[in-house]
């Protein structure tokens, strides 16, 4: 029993000790960002040491007196005014705050105030498939890329529903889960644990409790990375537990209700344009991508800022979390090289030629960034389905946006570069299926089609009862005859399975290109 409590003081102590020097990293960082800022720049403070939650501040600086240094200031959080001295802990509280937090100078104080303002809430479309699978499921799990919602929606269900919240990412919370899960999940019941996947033991545990109590919507779950394929899980709860996957947001989710354009299509009409986005505009919402976060900065600068830190703190802390690499020098280098083949076929042995890496490496690293929902390796089409597991598939990126920034891909350089706008643009349209499909009536597979005498269809979406959507998408606002060719190669080989092929392109109206084709605008993708 002395010897437990000496090891749990010690643990204790060193959480204590890492923390005092994770505040006055946190506490430099920040002094030394408003020392830097310009009067009325708009800028941003992050901590981006390895292990550590990754928080953003969105700041304006209004030095009306220059004189005054910046350390003396009052900061107000939820209200109360802090002095100097509470400082660091009010930071700290920012820096976990879900809103953005604008500071700005007060002459009647000398000093910097602090307002929260709520990043906007989006309706989300899986937030209807939560409500039913907590209506009649003991355990939901909501599993996701970071940063793309999740917590949000979350604490949004904890409210409405009177649920307790408790997240893996505090450090307390994190080590009893670790130490003792049992006793951690036999002490709760309607909760809500966010980052499950930091304390995967706890999914044992929680199955447990729910064999022994099965009343519905006992845990509602949010996860960084795909459980199912984590290492260390021992037991996914099936039978349990109902999964739902949430994306960065889709179009429709940014520009407000639209119909769901796999359903519809699939009943027989393409929706008609409600937000349309065209050239320049188009470029922008490619490139901006669909994390919040990313979302709610105004410049290009910005969100490319905020993106190469997201994708840092990935790599320097989650990475470690879902498959225990610890070698983490060439992940950078190999993630930028798959966004350069994104919409291509994976030839792992080219790729790790790149970098340096062997196959089985390569292999493996592109597992891990699947797990943690930054990329998809796309099954090709076949009508035996086995050899759908034996041929190559395809490479395709999640966010447009990410892709964008690790290409190193401006709005400028769409206008020079179309062939590269292309290929993150074809990410784009398979992003926005991809997050379609997620709360879709129907239960759809995103598919692609190539041959060996290069006929290929940059989407092939299939239903259930095997019927197949064909979806090809152009970067131009014209359409040739010549980009039908792989539409009807598909056509003629699916037969009656044959529902209707899909050019998207860049232009405004919907037309009728013969039996069972048509030209649609990408817009139509979030129309009504």
């Amino acid at each position: 029993m002395i010897h437990c409590r000496m090891v749990i003081f010690g643990m204790t102590l060193l959480l204590i000790t890492g923390s005092i020097l994770h505040i006055l990293t946190l506490k430099a960082t920040f002094a030394q960002f408003l020392q830097e800022q310009p009067t009325g720049e708009i800028g941003t403070a992050s901590n981006n040491s390895a292990g550590a939650s990754v928080g953003l501040i969105s700041v304006v600086i209004s030095k009306i007196n220059p004189l005054s240094p910046p350390f003396l200031m009052a900061l107000k959080k939820d209200g109360i005014f802090l002095c100097a001295d509470d400082l660091v802990p009010a930071f700290v509280k920012i820096i976990n705050s879900p809103h953005n937090c604008t500071l700005t100078y007060s002459p009647t104080h000398d000093s910097i105030v602090t307002m929260e303002t709520p990043l906007k809430l989006y309706p989300r479309l899986i937030e209807s498939c939560v409500a039913e699978a907590l209506a009649d499921t003991p355990v939901v799990l909501i599993a996701g890329p970071r940063q793309a919602g999740k917590t949000t929606l979350a604490r949004s269900f904890a409210g409405k529903q009177g649920m307790h919240y408790l997240t893996l990412d505090d450090e307390l919370t994190l080590l009893a889960a670790k130490e003792d899960p049992v006793g951690m999940i036999r002490s709760l019941d309607r909760t809500v644990i966010d980052e499950i996947q930091r304390a995967p033991r706890l999914l044992l545990a929680i199955k447990k409790s729910v064999d022994e109590d099965r009343r519905p919507g006992r845990f509602l779950l949010t996860g960084s990375a795909n459980l199912m394929a984590l290492p260390t899980v021992a037991d996914s709860l099936a039978g349990r537990m109902e999964t739902l996957t949430l994306l960065p947001l889709s179009q429709s989710e940014i520009h407000g209700p639209a119909v769901n354009w796999l359903d519809s299509v699939f009943a027989g009409h393409i929706p008609e344009m409600s937000m349309p986005l065209i050239g320049d505009a188009l470029f922008e919402a490619v490139l901006r991508g669909g994390y919040p976060e990313a979302v709610s900065r105004i410049t290009t600068r910005r969100r490319t800022a905020w993106t190469r830190q997201y994708i840092d703190a990935l790599i320097q802390r989650d990475v470690r979390d879902v498959a225990g690499l610890e070698k983490l020098s060439h992940l950078p280098r190999f993630l930028r090289a798959l966004a350069q083949v994104s919409g291509q076929l994976c030839n792992y042995t080219q790729l790790g030629g790149q970098v340096g890496l062997d196959h089985k490496t390569v292999v493996r690293y592109m597992g891990v960034f699947e797990q943690m929902y930054l990329l998809k390796r796309v099954e090709v089409w076949a009508k035996n389905r086995l050899n759908r597991m034996v041929k190559t598939p395809k490479l395709q990126f999640i966010d447009s946006g990410l892709l964008g920034t690790l290409a190193d891909l401006s709005a400028i350089g769409t206008t020079t570069d179309r062939g590269r706008f292309g290929n993150v643009l074809e990410s784009f349209v398979y992003g926005e299926l991809l997050k379609l499909g997620t709360a879709s009536d129907g239960d759809y597979d995103l598919l692609f089609y190539r041959d060996h005498d290069q006929y290929e269809v940059d989407v092939v979406v299939e239903d259930a009862s095997g019927r197949l959507l064909g979806v090809e998408v152009k970067a131009s606002a014209t359409v040739k005859a010549t980009d039908l060719r792989g539409l009807k190669r598909l056509a003629s080989l699916a037969g009656n399975q044959f529902t209707l092929g899909v050019i998207l392109y860049d232009g405004a109206e919907t037309m009728p290109l013969g039996d069972r084709l048509w030209a649609a605008p990408i817009s139509t993708l979030w129309g009504r």
